[in-house]
């Protein structure tokens, strides 16, 4: 087992960043994600692994540091909350056409616009549909604990790597905030010179050797062609990874009429809403994606001939509810869809959602 702590979701993703083998941070303070910052200036890696930490003089700035410094091989992330994410998007979509791997965190704050600083999870057609300019994707997880806060951090470096693409952690204030027992990883050392020439030198500005060509890192192609052949190649990407790397939990859905879904703090609420419901003689399950790209469509078609009606839990005003219209259309069953959210930085109480249940369908 590894070491135990109570820590804050925040402080986790940092230490985990530390403990994976991280080579950089860059970033910017925003509420409710500046913990993670903080906490990497407190814990001091620079001296303990060598991992660089600096503050950007602003969103757009650390983003651009990440494309930089991602261009070399190295193991590189940036944070923000909504607004700031915003402001990288023009940056995440350079990154992506680059095909350069790295890892950035949201932890969501009510919107539209400067909004609030409490919870919420209206960035999700932003995560999932790209979010900037272009037919791109990012690999998007979404913790539910502090304890995958901690574990998403190694996964998504794993993956960036593995598919060559921008990876995101997609959480909220709620669960960057809270406080929760955690087992940290064991440390893994920074890769070394010989290991990233290993892993990345067939793409990676690591220095030319005389025995293979340049290494340039661009997303520009001024030719149609050669920019559309590009774009095929993303989209196979894509498609690779929806069928490897597909996600979801799965709670007392065996015998459910009723399926909500629902992801991060909306899914720990419906947990507690599916027990009530139980009790209460509905019989309810739940479906968590825990990649919302590539998202589970294929198991909700799977369930989909065998219950009466999905409810699409979340913190906003409906946009995982498309994705799940879409999964229910594909199945060929006539299945309804329902959506029920709370905005503006308002979690539902589980009960709140066991009535919503009630409302539309019984």
């Amino acid at each position: 087992m590894g070491e135990l702590r109570l820590m804050k979701g925040n402080e986790v993703l940092a230490e985990a960043a530390i403990r994976c083998g991280c080579d950089g941070y860059f970033g910017y303070p925003i509420t409710p994600q500046s913990e993670i910052m903080e906490t990497l200036m407190v814990r001091q890696p620079w001296d303990e692994t060598g991992m660089v930490v600096l503050q950007a003089e602003s969103e757009i700035a650390s983003i651009n540091m990440v494309y930089g410094a991602a261009a070399t091989g190295k193991k590189v992330m940036t944070s923000s909350s909504s607004p700031g994410i915003s402001l990288m998007a023009e940056g995440i979509s350079y990154i992506a056409g680059a095909e350069l791997p790295c890892l950035f965190v949201n932890v969501v704050r009510g919107g539209p616009g400067l909004g609030t600083i409490q919870p919420s999870q209206a960035d999700y057609f932003q995560s999932v549909k790209g979010g900037g300019h272009g037919d791109y994707k990012c690999i998007v997880l979404a913790p539910a604990s502090v304890q995958e806060m901690n574990d998403f951090v190694g996964l998504g470096f794993e993956l960036a790597f593995k598919y060559l693409n921008p990876a995101l952690i997609l959480t909220d204030g709620a669960i960057g905030q809270m406080m929760e027992k955690v087992e940290l990883a064991d440390y893994k050392p920074r890769w070394t010179k010989e290991e990233i020439q290993k892993y990345s030198g067939k793409w990676a500005t690591t220095g030319k050797p005389n025995s293979r060509k340049q290494n340039v890192v661009t997303s520009l192609e001024m030719d149609s062609d050669k920019m559309e052949a590009n774009n095929r190649r993303f989209q196979e990407k894509y498609k690779k990874m929806e069928e490897e790397e597909v996600r979801f939990e799965t709670i007392m859905c065996d015998d459910a009429e009723y399926i909500m879904v629902a992801f991060g703090t909306s899914a720990r609420i419906c947990q507690k809403s599916v027990e009530i419901a139980r009790e209460q003689g509905i019989k309810v399950g739940l479906l968590r994606p825990i990649t919302l790209f590539p998202f589970p469509k294929k198991e909700i078609a799977k369930l989909t001939c065998h219950v009466k009606g999905f409810l699409s839990v979340e913190m906003s005003a409906g946009q995982m509810v498309e994705d799940i219209k879409l999964a229910v259309h594909e199945s060929g069953c006539n299945v309804r869809v329902e959506h029920f959210g709370r905005m503006g930085g308002i979690i539902p109480s589980p009960n709140e959602v066991v009535d919503a249940l009630k409302e539309k369908f019984l």
